[in-house]
């Protein structure tokens, strides 16, 4: 079934969502500064590509100060701008009952959106 949910996913949006997050990405690695925004961003991409079958954990380095602070100056510059993207899709979707799965994946991508240096999509 995720394999299912996946493929429609990325028909319906989550492509272009997963290639705004890699270009997001690019753009902000063109900076020595952005380079750790960028490659969480791209990840996020990734992860983007396929959200059914996984799951939000918490990152092995989450703990750290580096983590926070990083965490504090992504959720200033970009983490509210993109859950709240994420928010309003999933709040759309969740109207019909057709998109309820996908408004689930909307509110699973929420927290890492806000805060990428805490929290990753894994398997499982």
């Amino acid at each position: 079934m995720s394999c299912l949910g996946n493929i429609i996913w990325l028909i319906f949006g989550g492509f272009f969502a997963s290639l705004g997050y890699v270009l997001g990405g690019l753009a902000m690695m063109l900076t020595i500064v952005g380079i750790p925004f960028g490659i969480q961003s791209i990840k996020i991409g990734v992860a983007n590509l396929a959200p059914f079958g996984k799951h939000v954990e918490k990152s092995p380095l989450a703990d750290s100060f580096l983590a926070l602070l990083f965490d504090v100056i992504w959720l200033i510059l970009f983490g509210w701008g993109i859950a709240l993207i994420h928010l309003t899709s999933g709040v759309l979707l969740a109207i019909t009952i057709i998109g309820i799965p996908f408004a689930k994946q909307h509110f699973k991508l929420l927290p890492i959106a806000l805060f990428p240096f805490r929290y990753q999509l894994v398997e499982g």
